[in-house]
């Protein structure tokens, strides 16, 4: 009899510690053998979030957990409380949505200002920028672009009587917007038209008017015969994508570092708009972009 209570005490003990152990693994932070990533609440995020749970899994034996859809707030929060452990953040929006620092325009300074920060403040770690800067930029009808010759806002700037500009009111009103523009490149436009969000696109190809401002690395831009013009004069801030990880992950997982670093240097803002476009114009499922894109570049076992 005693010998029976004995082995239930056992039994009932081995099972507490198995139901431990699985509740440890099962948690985020890092902790077991998962990490939990997440991504901001567009296709750009969904595509890297996807090439970072591809990398992670294929390199090594660690679960990646995927929490997608965050809004940036929402996100940075998350951040904070360490629910989260990677994902891939911009450096100027770092630099002054979180980190509420005065603007910086070289690439490399933002990029050396939030490295610090992060690892101060945070405990986190930069890795290597992906390579594509997803900022603002001015654009016009390629058509247009080969007729005038022109690659860059300053050459925009110098035939700037012969176009009109468009976009929603707000970008016409705010600081570093349409003034910014002016002011820095003595942009004199033949007209200037406001119009509801998301109509830009619309608005240019129908040729109500012949300048937007866009995103670098949106999908539609080669979709509609777009020329993205340089912003040759640094007006806009660099909003390059990097990778990111908490660094008590790193200090348990440090193969994680090489193995994010992957993809350090191997997408462009072209690739980007690429990529964007098979989702947001084709439909195509976020992860199986991120799968094609880097079993092409030979970067999946």
């Amino acid at each position: 009899m005693n010998n029976m209570v004995g082995l239930k005490k056992k039994g009932l003990i081995a099972a507490v510690i198995a139901v431990l152990m699985l509740l440890l693994t099962a948690c985020g932070g890092g902790k077991g053998n998962s990490i939990t990533i997440s991504s901001k609440g567009f296709s750009e995020q969904d595509i890297l979030a996807n090439m970072v749970k591809l990398l992670v899994e294929n390199n090594t034996d660690i679960k990646v957990n995927l929490k997608n859809n965050l809004s940036d707030n929402v996100l940075f929060e998350a951040f904070k409380k360490g629910d989260i452990d990677a994902y891939v953040e911009y450096t100027g929006t770092a630099l002054l949505q979180y980190l509420k620092k005065d603007p910086l325009y070289d690439d490399k300074q933002v990029y050396d200002e939030v490295y610090k920060a992060y690892k101060e403040q945070y405990k986190w770690t930069w890795l290597e920028p992906i390579g594509f800067n997803d900022t603002y930029a001015l654009a016009i009808r390629q058509e247009d672009a080969d007729k005038y010759g022109i690659t860059t806002t300053s050459q925009l700037a110098e035939q700037s009587d012969k176009f009109v500009f468009g976009s929603a009111q707000e970008f016409l009103n705010r600081p570093d917007g349409l003034p910014a523009i002016k002011e820095k490149y003595n942009m004199k436009f033949k007209d200037v038209k406001a119009f509801g969000a998301q109509l830009d696109y619309q608005a240019l190809s129908q040729k109500q008017v012949d300048a937007i401002i866009v995103y670098t690395t949106d999908g539609r831009i080669p979709a509609n015969k777009i020329k993205v013009l340089e912003d040759d004069k640094h007006l806009f801030l660099p909003y390059d994508a990097v990778p990111i990880i908490k660094d008590s992950v790193l200090e348990k997982h440090p193969e994680l570092k090489d193995v994010l670093n992957k993809l350090a240097g191997k997408i462009t803002d072209d690739q980007m708009q690429v990529l964007n476009g098979k989702v947001d114009n084709e439909k195509q499922k976020a992860e199986d972009v991120a799968k094609q894109f880097l079993t092409e570049q030979g970067l999946l076992k």
